[in-house]
C-alpha cells in the first residue's frame, strides 16, 4: 500500500509540473497572442508593419515584464528597448512604402509615442538609486547624476567590472594613474567565463603608448589580441615597439598567461611583471 505521505509528494510534484509549463506557455507565446490578451502593450506601436519587427516584440514583452514585476531594473530595460526601437522607427519612417500609404503616418505616430515612453521612463527612473541607472543618466548629459554616482565611489554599488569602467573614464583627463588602477581593478572583478569589454584593454594599452611605457602598451595590446579584440596586428606592433626576440617572446607569454587568468576569473594586478 502507498505511504499517504508518499502520494502527497507525488500530488505535489503534479502540480509543480503543471504551474511550470502553464508558466512556460505564459512565456512563449506569440506577441500577436501576447497583444490579444494585453491590447494595451502594444496600441501605441506599428504594430502590422514589416519594420522594426524585433525591437518592437522587445519592448512589448519588456512592457509585459515591467506589468508583473515593476521594478527599477525592469523599467531600465523597458528604456533599453524603447530607444532601439525609436532609433529604428526614425529610419523606417523615412522608407516610402510601396503600397499602403498610411503605414507611413502608422510609423510615424509610433516614433512619436515612442519618444513619449522614453521620456516617461526617464521621468519614473528620475530618482532611482541604482548605480547602473545613475550612470545612463550620467551618460545621458545629467551631471547631478555624475555627482550621485561620484559619491558612489569606494562602495560596494560600482563593484562591477562595467562600473569601474565608468568610474575611468572620468578620471581619463584627470589622473592617469588612478585610471589605469580601476582598470585593473575592473579586471579583477570578471567571473570565469564573462567575456572583457574591449575598452578596457584597450584603454590599458593606450594609456600605456602615451606615457611611454612602450612593454606594457605591447602586452596589453597583446594580451587584446590573445582574447579575439579588435587590436592591431602583430605586424603593426612590432613596427610600433621594436624591441630583442627574447623581450618580445617574453611579453608575449606574459599576455597568454594575462588572457587565461583573465578567461579562468583569477586576474590580478600582481600578474603584471612589468611597469
Amino acid at each position: 500500500m502507498t505511504h499517504p505521505l508518499h502520494r502527497l509528494g507525488q500530488s505535489a510534484l503534479v502540480l509543480v509540473s503543471l504551474f511550470a509549463l502553464s508558466g512556460c506557455f505564459e512565456r512563449h507565446r506569440t506577441t500577436d497572442q501576447l497583444c490579444e490578451a494585453y491590447p494595451q502593450l502594444c496600441a501605441d506601436t506599428n504594430i502590422n508593419d514589416g519594420q522594426c519587427r524585433i525591437q518592437r516584440a522587445n519592448v512589448i514583452w519588456q512592457r509585459y515584464d515591467v506589468m508583473q514585476n515593476p521594478t527599477d531594473q525592469e523599467k531600465f530595460k523597458e528604456l533599453k528597448f524603447t530607444t532601439a526601437y525609436q532609433q529604428c522607427l526614425e529610419y523606417a519612417a523615412r522608407i516610402e512604402p510601396t503600397e499602403l500609404k498610411e503605414r507611413k503616418t502608422h510609423r510615424t505616430r509610433a516614433l512619436l509615442n515612442a519618444y513619449a515612453s522614453i521620456k516617461r521612463l526617464n521621468d519614473e527612473l528620475a530618482d532611482s538609486p541604482d548605480p547602473d541607472i545613475i550612470y545612463y543618466r550620467w551618460s545621458q548629459g545629467d551631471q547631478h547624476a555624475l555627482r550621485q554616482f561620484l559619491r558612489l565611489e569606494g562602495t560596494p554599488a560600482l563593484e562591477t567590472p562595467d562600473l569601474q569602467l565608468a568610474l575611468a573614464t572620468f578620471y581619463i583627463a584627470k589622473d592617469r594613474p588612478k585610471t589605469q588602477t580601476l582598470l585593473l581593478h575592473a579586471l579583477s572583478l570578471y567571473k570565469a567565463n564573462q567575456s572583457v569589454k574591449p575598452e578596457i584593454i584597450q584603454t590599458l594599452a593606450t594609456l600605456s603608448h602615451q606615457q611611454g611605457r612602450r612593454d606594457q602598451a605591447f602586452l596589453w595590446s597583446m594580451t587584446g589580441i590573445a582574447l579575439d579584440m579588435p587590436i592591431a596586428s602583430e605586424e603593426k606592433l612590432a613596427f610600433l615597439y621594436p624591441m630583442s626576440d627574447t623581450q618580445r617572446a617574453a611579453l608575449t607569454a606574459q599576455a597568454l598567461v594575462i588572457a587565461e587568468k583573465l578567461r579562468q576569473g583569477e586576474f590580478n594586478a600582481t600578474l603584471l611583471t612589468v611597469q
